[in-house]
Protein backbone atom coordinates (compact mmCIF):
# COMPACT_ATOMS: atom_id res chain seq x y z
CA UNK A 1 0.00 0.00 0.00
CA UNK A 2 2.59 2.24 1.30
CA UNK A 3 4.67 1.47 -2.43
CA UNK A 4 1.15 2.31 -4.56
CA UNK A 5 0.66 5.49 -2.69
CA UNK A 6 4.17 6.68 -3.19
CA UNK A 7 3.71 5.72 -6.83
CA UNK A 8 0.16 7.97 -7.39
CA UNK A 9 2.22 11.14 -5.64
CA UNK A 10 5.14 10.65 -8.43
CA UNK A 11 2.54 10.79 -11.16
CA UNK A 12 1.00 13.66 -8.84
CA UNK A 13 4.42 15.21 -8.72
CA UNK A 14 5.40 14.81 -12.88
CA UNK A 15 1.50 16.30 -13.77
CA UNK A 16 2.55 19.12 -11.50
CA UNK A 17 5.24 20.00 -12.96
CA UNK A 18 3.58 19.62 -16.65
CA UNK A 19 1.19 22.14 -15.53
CA UNK A 20 4.00 24.91 -14.11
CA UNK A 21 5.49 24.56 -17.37
CA UNK A 22 2.18 24.23 -19.39
CA UNK A 23 0.93 27.73 -17.46
CA UNK A 24 4.18 29.66 -17.58
CA UNK A 25 4.18 29.29 -21.26
CA UNK A 26 0.73 30.91 -21.85
CA UNK A 27 2.08 33.83 -19.59
CA UNK A 28 5.04 34.11 -22.18
CA UNK A 29 2.69 33.90 -24.97
CA UNK A 30 0.46 36.81 -23.09
CA UNK A 31 3.35 38.80 -22.25
CA UNK A 32 5.37 38.35 -25.61
CA UNK A 33 1.42 39.38 -27.47
CA UNK A 34 0.90 41.88 -25.27
CA UNK A 35 3.13 45.05 -26.16
CA UNK A 36 2.91 44.03 -30.19
CA UNK A 37 -0.76 42.99 -29.99
CA UNK A 38 -1.65 46.63 -27.95
CA UNK A 39 0.55 48.64 -30.59
CA UNK A 40 -0.97 46.87 -33.45
CA UNK A 41 -4.40 47.72 -32.29
CA UNK A 42 -3.32 51.02 -31.31
CA UNK A 43 -2.04 51.90 -34.82
CA UNK A 44 -5.26 50.55 -36.39
CA UNK A 45 -7.61 51.73 -34.16
CA UNK A 46 -6.11 54.62 -31.59
CA UNK A 47 -5.25 55.04 -28.13
CA UNK A 48 -6.72 56.25 -24.85
CA UNK A 49 -8.12 59.54 -25.18
CA UNK A 50 -7.49 62.59 -22.71
CA UNK A 51 -9.25 65.61 -24.08
CA UNK A 52 -8.26 69.32 -22.19
CA UNK A 53 -10.50 71.84 -21.73
CA UNK A 54 -9.31 74.61 -24.73
CA UNK A 55 -7.49 77.81 -23.48
CA UNK A 56 -7.29 81.45 -24.90
CA UNK A 57 -5.39 84.53 -23.84
CA UNK A 58 -5.85 88.19 -24.63
CA UNK A 59 -3.14 90.01 -26.73
CA UNK A 60 -2.93 93.42 -26.44
CA UNK A 61 0.17 95.13 -28.25
CA UNK A 62 0.96 99.33 -26.70
CA UNK A 63 3.56 101.04 -27.39
CA UNK A 64 6.14 102.02 -24.28
CA UNK A 65 8.42 104.64 -24.89
CA UNK A 66 12.21 104.90 -23.67
CA UNK A 67 14.70 107.20 -22.83
CA UNK A 68 18.12 106.47 -24.41
CA UNK A 69 21.51 108.40 -23.94
CA UNK A 70 23.05 108.82 -27.37
CA UNK A 71 26.92 109.04 -26.35
CA UNK A 72 27.36 110.42 -29.49
CA UNK A 73 25.66 113.39 -29.71
CA UNK A 74 25.77 113.39 -25.87
CA UNK A 75 22.27 113.80 -25.15
CA UNK A 76 19.10 111.96 -24.39
CA UNK A 77 16.19 110.87 -26.54
CA UNK A 78 13.14 109.16 -27.06
CA UNK A 79 12.48 105.56 -28.03
CA UNK A 80 9.64 104.45 -29.31
CA UNK A 81 8.84 100.15 -29.02
CA UNK A 82 5.65 97.72 -29.12
CA UNK A 83 4.79 95.39 -26.40
CA UNK A 84 2.53 92.71 -26.27
CA UNK A 85 0.45 92.14 -22.60
CA UNK A 86 -0.80 88.85 -22.47
CA UNK A 87 -4.05 88.31 -20.16
CA UNK A 88 -5.62 84.79 -19.54
CA UNK A 89 -9.34 84.59 -21.36
CA UNK A 90 -11.26 82.04 -18.73
CA UNK A 91 -13.76 80.07 -19.92
CA UNK A 92 -17.08 80.97 -18.15
CA UNK A 93 -19.24 78.21 -19.51
CA UNK A 94 -19.18 74.86 -21.07
CA UNK A 95 -21.68 72.46 -22.90
CA UNK A 96 -20.05 69.70 -23.87
CA UNK A 97 -21.63 65.86 -25.17
CA UNK A 98 -20.59 63.04 -25.83
CA UNK A 99 -21.91 59.51 -27.15
CA UNK A 100 -19.60 56.55 -27.29
CA UNK A 101 -20.38 53.54 -28.55
CA UNK A 102 -17.76 50.10 -27.49
CA UNK A 103 -16.94 47.81 -30.21
CA UNK A 104 -14.33 45.82 -28.28
CA UNK A 105 -11.69 43.54 -30.59
CA UNK A 106 -9.84 40.26 -29.78
CA UNK A 107 -6.31 39.69 -30.61
CA UNK A 108 -4.27 36.52 -29.40
CA UNK A 109 -4.74 35.95 -25.89
CA UNK A 110 -6.00 39.19 -25.38
CA UNK A 111 -9.63 41.58 -26.09
CA UNK A 112 -9.20 44.95 -26.41
CA UNK A 113 -12.12 47.55 -25.45
CA UNK A 114 -11.95 49.89 -27.89
CA UNK A 115 -14.74 52.35 -29.05
CA UNK A 116 -15.83 55.02 -30.66
CA UNK A 117 -16.74 58.53 -29.68
CA UNK A 118 -18.79 61.60 -31.14
CA UNK A 119 -17.53 64.92 -29.20
CA UNK A 120 -18.92 67.96 -29.66
CA UNK A 121 -18.64 71.02 -27.25
CA UNK A 122 -19.78 74.79 -26.89
CA UNK A 123 -17.58 77.14 -24.83
CA UNK A 124 -18.02 80.27 -24.29
CA UNK A 125 -15.09 82.73 -23.02
CA UNK A 126 -15.07 86.10 -21.45
CA UNK A 127 -13.16 88.78 -21.74
CA UNK A 128 -12.54 90.20 -18.64
CA UNK A 129 -10.30 93.59 -19.06
CA UNK A 130 -11.41 96.52 -20.53
CA UNK A 131 -8.57 96.70 -22.99
CA UNK A 132 -9.18 95.30 -26.75
CA UNK A 133 -6.70 92.70 -28.61
CA UNK A 134 -6.50 89.79 -30.44
CA UNK A 135 -8.05 86.40 -29.14
CA UNK A 136 -5.78 83.97 -29.42
CA UNK A 137 -7.60 80.78 -29.06
CA UNK A 138 -5.75 77.14 -28.51
CA UNK A 139 -7.25 73.80 -28.86
CA UNK A 140 -5.41 70.48 -28.71
CA UNK A 141 -6.74 66.99 -29.75
CA UNK A 142 -7.11 64.21 -27.60
CA UNK A 143 -4.17 62.57 -29.32
CA UNK A 144 -1.85 63.74 -31.65
CA UNK A 145 -2.01 61.01 -33.78
CA UNK A 146 -5.19 60.08 -33.86
CA UNK A 147 -8.05 59.88 -36.79
CA UNK A 148 -10.33 63.15 -36.86
CA UNK A 149 -13.74 62.57 -38.69
CA UNK A 150 -16.52 64.77 -39.11
CA UNK A 151 -14.36 67.50 -37.67
CA UNK A 152 -15.87 71.11 -37.06
CA UNK A 153 -14.19 74.66 -35.50
CA UNK A 154 -16.15 77.56 -35.38
CA UNK A 155 -15.43 81.07 -33.29
CA UNK A 156 -18.79 83.36 -32.94
CA UNK A 157 -20.59 80.93 -35.22
CA UNK A 158 -17.84 81.38 -38.49
CA UNK A 159 -14.97 78.91 -39.54
CA UNK A 160 -11.47 80.51 -38.77
CA UNK A 161 -8.51 80.24 -40.31
CA UNK A 162 -6.42 77.62 -38.20
CA UNK A 163 -2.57 76.94 -37.84
CA UNK A 164 -0.98 74.45 -36.14
CA UNK A 165 1.41 74.77 -33.09
CA UNK A 166 4.58 72.86 -32.11
CA UNK A 167 2.59 70.16 -29.54
CA UNK A 168 0.47 69.61 -32.60
CA UNK A 169 -2.94 71.59 -31.76
CA UNK A 170 -4.59 73.90 -33.25
CA UNK A 171 -4.89 77.75 -32.63
CA UNK A 172 -7.06 80.21 -34.35
CA UNK A 173 -6.36 84.11 -33.72
CA UNK A 174 -9.76 86.74 -33.94
CA UNK A 175 -9.98 90.46 -32.57
CA UNK A 176 -11.44 90.77 -29.49
CA UNK A 177 -13.45 94.00 -27.70
CA UNK A 178 -13.08 95.11 -24.22
CA UNK A 179 -15.55 92.77 -22.29
CA UNK A 180 -16.08 91.01 -25.27
CA UNK A 181 -17.76 87.26 -24.96
CA UNK A 182 -17.00 84.86 -27.70
CA UNK A 183 -18.47 81.29 -28.23
CA UNK A 184 -16.08 78.60 -30.03
CA UNK A 185 -18.02 75.13 -31.15
CA UNK A 186 -16.05 71.93 -31.84
CA UNK A 187 -17.35 68.86 -32.95
CA UNK A 188 -15.14 65.60 -34.19
CA UNK A 189 -15.54 61.39 -34.47
CA UNK A 190 -13.13 59.42 -32.80
CA UNK A 191 -11.75 56.20 -32.03
CA UNK A 192 -10.12 54.95 -28.56
CA UNK A 193 -8.83 52.38 -26.39
CA UNK A 194 -9.48 51.62 -22.47
CA UNK A 195 -10.41 55.08 -21.45
CA UNK A 196 -11.47 58.69 -22.39
CA UNK A 197 -10.64 61.15 -20.05
CA UNK A 198 -11.72 65.42 -19.66
CA UNK A 199 -9.13 67.53 -17.72
CA UNK A 200 -10.02 71.23 -16.97
CA UNK A 201 -6.61 72.19 -17.01
CA UNK A 202 -3.18 71.43 -15.69
CA UNK A 203 -3.11 71.19 -12.10
CA UNK A 204 -5.89 72.65 -9.82
CA UNK A 205 -8.44 74.83 -12.18
CA UNK A 206 -11.86 76.79 -11.37
CA UNK A 207 -14.67 74.90 -13.71
CA UNK A 208 -17.84 77.73 -13.96
CA UNK A 209 -20.76 76.55 -15.04
CA UNK A 210 -19.99 73.17 -16.52
CA UNK A 211 -22.41 70.85 -18.25
CA UNK A 212 -20.89 67.31 -19.67
CA UNK A 213 -23.18 64.68 -21.08
CA UNK A 214 -21.90 61.34 -21.68
CA UNK A 215 -24.58 58.65 -23.51
CA UNK A 216 -23.23 54.77 -23.66
CA UNK A 217 -24.27 51.93 -25.20
CA UNK A 218 -22.71 49.36 -22.86
CA UNK A 219 -23.91 48.89 -19.27
CA UNK A 220 -20.94 48.04 -17.28
CA UNK A 221 -19.44 51.43 -16.57
CA UNK A 222 -16.58 52.42 -14.67
CA UNK A 223 -14.65 55.83 -13.76
CA UNK A 224 -10.75 55.71 -13.74
CA UNK A 225 -8.89 56.99 -10.31
CA UNK A 226 -8.52 60.63 -9.82
CA UNK A 227 -11.61 61.45 -11.53
CA UNK A 228 -15.04 62.84 -10.86
CA UNK A 229 -18.09 60.46 -10.48
CA UNK A 230 -21.30 61.71 -12.26
CA UNK A 231 -23.78 64.15 -10.38
CA UNK A 232 -26.68 61.63 -12.14
CA UNK A 233 -27.19 58.70 -14.13
CA UNK A 234 -30.00 57.23 -15.23
CA UNK A 235 -30.85 53.84 -18.09
CA UNK A 236 -31.23 54.80 -21.05
CA UNK A 237 -31.63 51.30 -23.56
CA UNK A 238 -28.78 49.34 -23.49
CA UNK A 239 -26.68 51.92 -21.77
CA UNK A 240 -26.30 54.76 -19.48
CA UNK A 241 -27.24 58.81 -19.28
CA UNK A 242 -24.46 60.10 -17.27
CA UNK A 243 -24.25 64.27 -16.42
CA UNK A 244 -21.51 65.87 -14.86
CA UNK A 245 -22.80 69.10 -13.70
CA UNK A 246 -20.70 72.27 -11.64
CA UNK A 247 -21.94 75.20 -10.99
CA UNK A 248 -18.39 76.91 -9.47
CA UNK A 249 -15.50 74.13 -8.84
CA UNK A 250 -11.77 74.22 -8.24
CA UNK A 251 -10.54 70.91 -8.77
CA UNK A 252 -7.39 69.07 -10.03
CA UNK A 253 -9.39 65.81 -11.00
CA UNK A 254 -10.89 65.74 -14.54
CA UNK A 255 -13.92 63.23 -15.94
CA UNK A 256 -13.55 59.81 -17.19
CA UNK A 257 -15.00 56.65 -18.29
CA UNK A 258 -13.73 53.28 -18.13
CA UNK A 259 -14.66 50.77 -21.05
CA UNK A 260 -15.80 47.32 -19.98
CA UNK A 261 -13.46 44.89 -19.90
CA UNK A 262 -13.91 41.40 -21.10
CA UNK A 263 -12.44 38.30 -20.30
CA UNK A 264 -9.10 38.01 -21.59
CA UNK A 265 -8.38 34.15 -22.63
CA UNK A 266 -4.67 34.44 -22.21
CA UNK A 267 -4.54 35.08 -18.23
CA UNK A 268 -7.63 33.48 -17.41
CA UNK A 269 -5.65 29.94 -18.96
CA UNK A 270 -2.53 30.21 -17.20
CA UNK A 271 -4.57 30.88 -13.99
CA UNK A 272 -6.80 27.43 -14.36
CA UNK A 273 -3.68 26.01 -15.32
CA UNK A 274 -1.85 26.82 -12.19
CA UNK A 275 -4.47 26.15 -10.07
CA UNK A 276 -4.59 22.47 -11.93
CA UNK A 277 -2.56 20.60 -9.37
CA UNK A 278 -5.02 21.18 -6.62
CA UNK A 279 -8.06 19.62 -8.76
CA UNK A 280 -6.40 17.25 -9.67
CA UNK A 281 -5.08 16.32 -6.09
CA UNK A 282 -8.67 16.82 -4.72
CA UNK A 283 -9.77 13.77 -7.97
CA UNK A 284 -6.66 11.28 -6.66
CA UNK A 285 -7.44 11.70 -2.99
CA UNK A 286 -11.07 11.14 -3.53
CA UNK A 287 -10.79 8.38 -5.75
CA UNK A 288 -8.23 6.88 -3.96
CA UNK A 289 -10.70 6.44 -0.75
CA UNK A 290 -13.74 5.42 -2.48
CA UNK A 291 -11.95 2.53 -4.38
CA UNK A 292 -10.45 1.51 -1.48
CA UNK A 293 -13.19 1.34 0.79
CA UNK A 294 -15.40 -0.67 -2.50
CA UNK A 295 -12.33 -3.02 -2.68
CA UNK A 296 -11.19 -1.56 -6.08
CA UNK A 297 -7.80 -2.18 -7.16
CA UNK A 298 -6.37 0.84 -9.33
CA UNK A 299 -3.21 0.40 -10.37
CA UNK A 300 -0.79 4.25 -10.33
CA UNK A 301 -0.04 3.53 -14.16
CA UNK A 302 -4.10 4.10 -14.52
CA UNK A 303 -4.09 6.99 -12.29
CA UNK A 304 -1.03 8.02 -14.60
CA UNK A 305 -3.66 8.14 -17.36
CA UNK A 306 -6.26 9.90 -15.52
CA UNK A 307 -3.79 12.67 -15.01
CA UNK A 308 -2.91 12.66 -18.90
CA UNK A 309 -6.61 12.72 -19.19
CA UNK A 310 -6.71 16.04 -16.48
CA UNK A 311 -3.63 17.75 -18.73
CA UNK A 312 -5.28 17.62 -22.31
CA UNK A 313 -8.17 19.71 -20.40
CA UNK A 314 -5.87 22.26 -20.05
CA UNK A 315 -3.36 21.76 -23.06
CA UNK A 316 -6.34 21.87 -25.45
CA UNK A 317 -8.00 25.12 -23.51
CA UNK A 318 -4.77 26.83 -23.66
CA UNK A 319 -4.52 27.08 -27.52
CA UNK A 320 -8.34 26.75 -28.62
CA UNK A 321 -8.82 30.05 -26.69
CA UNK A 322 -7.05 31.97 -29.94
CA UNK A 323 -9.66 30.37 -32.20
CA UNK A 324 -13.31 30.81 -30.07
CA UNK A 325 -14.37 32.07 -27.42
CA UNK A 326 -13.09 31.31 -23.72
CA UNK A 327 -16.84 30.06 -22.27
CA UNK A 328 -16.90 27.84 -25.51
CA UNK A 329 -13.17 26.31 -25.37
CA UNK A 330 -14.31 25.40 -22.02
CA UNK A 331 -17.13 23.78 -22.60
CA UNK A 332 -15.09 21.53 -25.16
CA UNK A 333 -12.48 21.08 -23.33
CA UNK A 334 -14.29 19.94 -20.35
CA UNK A 335 -16.65 17.47 -22.55
CA UNK A 336 -13.50 16.08 -24.03
CA UNK A 337 -11.73 15.69 -20.55
CA UNK A 338 -14.80 13.56 -19.24
CA UNK A 339 -14.92 11.14 -22.21
CA UNK A 340 -11.25 10.31 -22.10
CA UNK A 341 -11.25 9.92 -18.37
CA UNK A 342 -14.93 7.96 -18.15
CA UNK A 343 -13.84 5.92 -21.33
CA UNK A 344 -11.00 4.65 -19.88
CA UNK A 345 -12.32 4.32 -16.33
CA UNK A 346 -14.95 2.24 -17.70
CA UNK A 347 -12.50 -0.82 -18.97
CA UNK A 348 -10.38 -0.55 -15.91
CA UNK A 349 -13.08 -0.78 -13.15
CA UNK A 350 -16.11 -1.22 -14.93
CA UNK A 351 -19.13 0.84 -15.65
CA UNK A 352 -20.68 1.85 -12.65
CA UNK A 353 -17.93 3.23 -10.83
CA UNK A 354 -16.66 5.01 -14.19
CA UNK A 355 -19.82 6.31 -14.59
CA UNK A 356 -20.79 7.84 -11.04
CA UNK A 357 -17.64 8.02 -8.91
CA UNK A 358 -14.93 8.81 -11.43
CA UNK A 359 -17.90 11.39 -13.73
CA UNK A 360 -18.66 13.20 -10.55
CA UNK A 361 -15.47 13.74 -8.74
CA UNK A 362 -14.03 14.85 -12.52
CA UNK A 363 -17.12 17.21 -13.28
CA UNK A 364 -16.52 18.88 -9.29
CA UNK A 365 -12.82 19.11 -9.23
CA UNK A 366 -11.58 19.79 -12.69
CA UNK A 367 -14.49 21.72 -14.21
CA UNK A 368 -16.34 23.28 -11.22
CA UNK A 369 -13.41 24.23 -9.60
CA UNK A 370 -11.87 25.19 -13.06
CA UNK A 371 -15.36 27.42 -14.07
CA UNK A 372 -15.11 29.15 -10.36
CA UNK A 373 -12.12 31.79 -11.85
CA UNK A 374 -15.07 32.79 -14.08
CA UNK A 375 -16.90 34.08 -10.94
CA UNK A 376 -14.80 36.89 -10.59
CA UNK A 377 -14.28 38.18 -6.88
CA UNK A 378 -15.90 34.40 -5.85
CA UNK A 379 -13.34 32.05 -6.53
CA UNK A 380 -11.41 31.67 -3.58
CA UNK A 381 -15.14 31.29 -1.76
CA UNK A 382 -15.94 28.75 -4.35
CA UNK A 383 -13.01 26.10 -3.30
CA UNK A 384 -13.11 26.73 -0.11
CA UNK A 385 -16.69 25.42 -0.07
CA UNK A 386 -16.08 22.64 -2.55
CA UNK A 387 -12.51 21.69 -0.34
CA UNK A 388 -15.08 21.80 2.59
CA UNK A 389 -17.47 18.89 1.57
CA UNK A 390 -15.31 17.35 0.30
CA UNK A 391 -13.53 16.43 3.68
CA UNK A 392 -17.14 16.31 5.62
CA UNK A 393 -17.92 13.68 2.77
CA UNK A 394 -14.84 11.56 3.28
CA UNK A 395 -14.45 11.93 6.99
CA UNK A 396 -17.62 10.89 7.42
CA UNK A 397 -16.87 7.70 4.83
CA UNK A 398 -14.24 6.64 6.16
CA UNK A 399 -14.76 7.53 10.58
CA UNK A 400 -15.22 3.34 10.90
CA UNK A 401 -12.24 1.95 9.19
CA UNK A 402 -9.04 1.31 11.31
CA UNK A 403 -5.93 2.25 9.55
CA UNK A 404 -3.51 0.98 11.46
CA UNK A 405 -5.70 -2.63 9.60
CA UNK A 406 -6.04 -1.66 6.11
CA UNK A 407 -2.06 -0.15 6.11
CA UNK A 408 -0.66 -2.62 8.68
CA UNK A 409 0.96 -6.59 7.63
CA UNK A 410 -0.78 -8.91 7.63
CA UNK A 411 0.78 -11.09 9.84
CA UNK A 412 1.39 -8.56 12.04
CA UNK A 413 -3.02 -8.68 11.68
CA UNK A 414 -2.97 -12.57 12.18
CA UNK A 415 -1.09 -12.08 15.55
CA UNK A 416 -3.51 -9.46 17.10
CA UNK A 417 -6.54 -11.73 16.56
CA UNK A 418 -4.82 -14.71 18.43
CA UNK A 419 -3.91 -12.80 20.80
CA UNK A 420 -7.11 -11.61 21.18
CA UNK A 421 -10.62 -13.08 19.88
CA UNK A 422 -12.81 -9.53 20.15
CA UNK A 423 -11.48 -8.80 17.10
CA UNK A 424 -12.36 -12.21 15.10
CA UNK A 425 -13.14 -11.80 11.50
CA UNK A 426 -10.78 -8.90 11.03
CA UNK A 427 -8.74 -10.77 8.64
CA UNK A 428 -11.60 -12.04 6.77
CA UNK A 429 -13.26 -8.63 6.12
CA UNK A 430 -9.63 -8.25 4.62
CA UNK A 431 -9.68 -11.36 2.75
CA UNK A 432 -13.13 -10.67 1.43
CA UNK A 433 -12.15 -7.04 0.07
CA UNK A 434 -9.97 -8.23 -1.79
CA UNK A 435 -11.19 -11.25 -3.43
CA UNK A 436 -14.24 -8.70 -4.01
CA UNK A 437 -11.56 -5.94 -5.45
CA UNK A 438 -10.06 -8.95 -7.30
CA UNK A 439 -13.39 -10.18 -9.11
CA UNK A 440 -13.85 -6.56 -9.79
CA UNK A 441 -11.06 -6.03 -12.01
Amino acid sequence: MAKTIASIGFVYVIATLGWVFLGSTIVYRTEDQQSTLKREVGQLWGDPLTQRAPSSQLSVERTVQTEVWDEAHKKKHIEKSKVIDKFGIPITQSDIRLDFHLDQRQKGLLWYSTYGVTFSANYVFQNIQDKSGEMVLNFAFPAPDGRYDDFRFEVDGQEVPLTRDESKGLIARIPSAAKARHTFSVNYKSQGLDRFLYQFGDGISEVRNFTLGATTDFAAIDFPANTSSPSSKKREGSGWQLTWNYTDLVSGNGIGIEMPQRLNPGPMASRISFFAPVSLGFFFFLIFIVSALRGIRIHPVNFFFLASAFFAFHLLLAYLVDHVSIHLAFAICSVVSIFLVVSYMRIVTGARFAFMEVALAQVIYLVGFSYAFFIEGFTGLAVTIGSVITLFVVMQMTARINWSERFGDRELVRAIEQADPRPAGILNSVDHAEKDGANAV
